[in-house]
């Protein structure tokens, strides 16, 4: 029973510290009797490693992308026509409501068009209730989604 105690502690101090170094460094050292790993990338990626997606920084565009709300306004098939459809209504709303951000985009097997980037049920519910008053957008909803905030 100690062994296996023993065993089971050497593994997770083990795992434990190889997550703390990076790969990219540890492939690149030299070893005798082995040969030599070069590894050329740009130092972004190399960055990157170990870092979760959520709540990251988009260092191009300067947002920082966490999970928050969007109101789906439109949701067809993969049709050519639910594609013209989403983006016409992306036009109107964009019209309608210049303040607010659009997104149309195609996930499989549907074209969506969805508007805006908010961190509470509450913002978004605003936005709804504000797009549903216009009379063009009866099937609205919200929907959970990774969005972008502008960084200052």
């Amino acid at each position: 029973m100690k062994y296996i105690l023993f065993v089971l502690l050497a593994m997770a101090s083990l795992s434990v510290s190889a997550q703390q170094r990076n790969i990219v460094d540890e492939l690149q050292k030299e070893k005798v009797g082995q040969g030599t790993v070069t590894i050329h990338q740009d130092s972004a990626i190399t960055a990157l490693l170990g870092k979760s997606r959520i709540g990251s920084i988009n260092e191009s565009d300067k947002v920082l992308k966490v999970r928050g709300f969007r109101v789906q306004v439109y949701a067809g098939n993969g049709s050519r026509v639910a594609r013209a459809e989403a983006q016409k209504v992306a036009e109107d709303i964009k019209s309608a409501f210049p303040e607010l951000t659009i997104y149309t985009f195609f996930q499989s097997p549907r074209w969506l068009c969805r508007v805006g980037d908010f961190r509470s049920v509450e913002e978004a519910d605003a936005a709804l209730r504000m797009l549903r008053s216009t009379g063009k957008f009866k099937e609205v909803s919200i929907v959970r989604e990774i969005i972008n905030l502008p960084l200052e």
